[in-house]
C-alpha cells in the first residue's frame, strides 16, 4: 500500500526493515541468555571469575571475526547472501552449544555463534539504512535496536520460566536460539537485495525495480541520478580504502562512538545482573526477576527513542545519554557500596537513559556516516571496534567486582561517560533528515 502523503510504500519498508532487523533479535538473544545461564554454568562447569568473564566475552570474540568477514562479503556478494549466512551460522551453533560437555567446548560454540551475531549486527542496520528514505531512516534503523531489546526481554522471560528445570536448564536456554535464527533465515530469503548495492554492482534494472517499489519512479530516478553523480568520485571498496585520508575522519568518529557505546558500561548490567544484585542480597529468584524488569524498561525506552530519533535528532540524544549515565552511575556506585536495594532503581533508570540514546542512535550514525563505496567495510571496522570494547568490558567486570567490589567499576564508567560527552559535543555532526547521498557529499571531498 502506497503512502500517498510521502510517496513511499510504508508497509513494504516496515516489513523489509523488521525482517532484516531479526538479526538484532539474535544479538539480543545471545546477549541476554548468558545472564540467565551463568548461575547454572557456574554449578555445571565450576566457573571462577575468569571463566565467567571469558564465557561472556567469547561471544564478542566471535563477533569480531564475523565483522571482519561481513563487510567484505556484503560488498562483494550483496547484503542479502551475507545475512543468510549469518542466520545459518547462528542456527547451527545454537543447536551444538546445547550439547556442550565441558566449559571449553561451550565457550568455543559461543564464539562460533558470535560470528553469526557479529555478521548480523554489522549487516542489519547497514541494509536498513540503504533501504529506508532519509526522513524515516533513523526510525527504521532503530528497529534493529527494537528487535535487540525484544530479544533481550523474551530471553530473560524464558530464562526465568526455565529457572526450576534442573541443573541442565542452561541447555534449553542456549538451544532455543535455533528458533529465532530459523525465522531469520527464512525471512531473509524473501528480502530484496539492497538497491544501493545493486547500483554499485551495475545491476541498474534490478535496482530500479526495488526503488520503484520503495518510493515510486521519481524517487527511483533521483537515487539513480545521485548514484551516477557519485561514481566518478568513488574509492575502490577495500579495507585499505577505509583508512584512506578521505574516509579516515568519518571512520574515527564511527569507531569512537562504537567503543563508547560499550565502554560506557551499561552492558555489565545486562550481562551480570545476577552478580550485581546478589551483592546487595537479592535471592536467585529475585536476581532473575530483575533481568525481566531490565528487559521491560529497555523495551519501553527503545520505543520512545524510535519516536524521537527523527525529531529530537541524533546529537542531542547522544549527549543526553552520555551525561545522564555519568550522573546515574555515580549514584548507583554509592548505593551499591552501601549494599542498598535502591541501586536496582538507579540501574533501571540507567537502562532507560541508554535505551533511548546511545543504544539505538549509535547504530543509526554508524550506518549512515560512511560513503557508499566503502560502507560495508567501514561499518565492519566500526562494529569490530564495538565488539572488542564489549569483550574488554565483560571480561574485566567480574575480575574488578571480585577484587574491588561491584560498585567500583561504575565510578570508572562514569568517567568514561564524561569523556564521551565532550567527544560527541565536539566531533559528531547532526545527520537527521539528510539523505545518505548528501551526507556522503558533505563528508567526503571529491578526488
Amino acid at each position: 500500500m502506497q503512502n500517498v502523503s510521502s510517496g513511499f510504500n510504508t508497509r513494504f519498508i516496515l516489513r523489509v526493515s523488521f525482517i532484516s532487523a531479526l538479526g538484532g533479535y539474535l544479538f539480543g538473544f545471545d546477549f541476554a541468555v548468558i545472564a540467565g545461564a551463568l548461575p547454572f554454568l557456574k554449578a555445571s562447569f565450576s566457573f571462577n571469575e575468569y571463566w565467567e568473564g571469558f564465557a561472556t566475552a567469547s561471544l564478542a570474540l566471535g563477533c569480531m571475526v564475523g565483522c571482519v568477514f561481513a563487510g567484505r562479503l556484503a560488498d562483494q556478494y550483496g547484503r542479502r547472501p551475507a545475512l543468510m549466512l549469518a542466520a545459518a551460522i547462528f542456527l547451527l551453533s545454537s543447536l551444538v552449544m546445547a550439547f556442550a560437555g565441558g566449559k571449553l567446548f561451550f565457550v568455543c560454540c559461543r564464539l562460533v555463534a558470535g560470528i553469526g551475531v557479529g555478521m548480523a549486527s554489522t549487516l542489519s542496520p547497514l541494509y536498513i539504512a540503504e533501504i529506508a528514505p532519509a526522513e524515516s531512516r533513523g526510525r527504521m534503523v532503530a528497529i534493529n535496536q527494537l528487535t535487540i531489546v525484544l530479544g533481550i526481554l523474551v530471553t530473560n522471560i524464558v530464562n526465568y520460566l526455565l529457572r526450576n528445570s534442573g541443573d541442565d536448564a542452561w541447555r534449553w536456554m542456549v538451544g532455543l536460539g535455533a528458533v529465532p535464527s530459523a525465522f531469520f533465515l527464512a525471512g531473509v530469503y524473501w528480502l530484496p537485495e539492497s538497491p544501493r548495492w545493486l547500483l554499485k554492482a551495475g545491476e541498474k534494472e534490478k535496482a530500479l525495480k526495488v526503488l520503484v517499489r520503495l518510493g515510486g519512479s521519481d524517487y527511483a530516478n533521483e537515487v539513480v541520478a545521485k548514484s551516477n553523480a557519485r561514481k566518478t568520485q568513488e574509492v575502490k571498496s577495500s579495507y585499505k580504502a577505509v583508512f584512506s585520508k578521505a574516509v579516515l575522519p568519518a571512520l574515527l568518529v564511527g569507531m569512537t562512538l562504537a567503543v563508547f557505546q560499550q565502554l560506557c558500561g551499561i552492558n555489565v548490567v545486562f550481562n551480570f545482573a545476577t552478580t550485581i544484585f546478589e551483592s546487595v542480597g537479592f535471592s536467585q529468584d529475585d536476581q532473575l526477576k530483575q533481568t525481566i524488569f531490565i528487559g521491560v524498561v529497555n523495551l519501553v525506552f527503545t520505543v520512545l527513542a524510535m519516536w524521537q530519533v527523527d525529531k529530537a535528532g541524533r546529537k542531542p540524544l547522544m549527549l543526553l545519554g552520555a551525561g545522564g549515565l555519568a550522573v546515574l552511575y555515580i549514584i548507583s556506585a554509592v548505593l551499591l557500596q552501601q549494599k542498598s536495594g535502591l541501586a536496582a532503581w538507579t540501574l533501571l533508570a540507567s537502562i532507560g537513559v541508554y535505551a533511548m540514546s546511545l543504544a539505538p542512535v549509535t547504530w543509526v550514525l554508524i550506518a549512515e556516516i560512511f560513503p557508499m563505496s566503502v560502507r560495508g567495510a567501514a561499518v565492519s571496522v566500526s562494529v569490530l571496534a564495538l565488539w572488542l570494547a564489549y569483550a574488554i568490558l565483560v571480561f574485566t567486570f567480574p575480575i574488578l567486582a571480585s577484587r574491588l567490589g561491584t560498585y567500583t567499576p561504575f565510578y570508572i564508567y562514569a568517567g568514561i561517560c564524561v569523556a564521551g560527552f565532550f567527544f560527541i559535543y565536539k566531533k559528531v555532526r547532526e545527520t537527521n533528515g539528510t539523505s545518505l547521498d548528501d551526507i556522503e557529499e558533505a563528508a567526503v571531498p571529491a578526488h
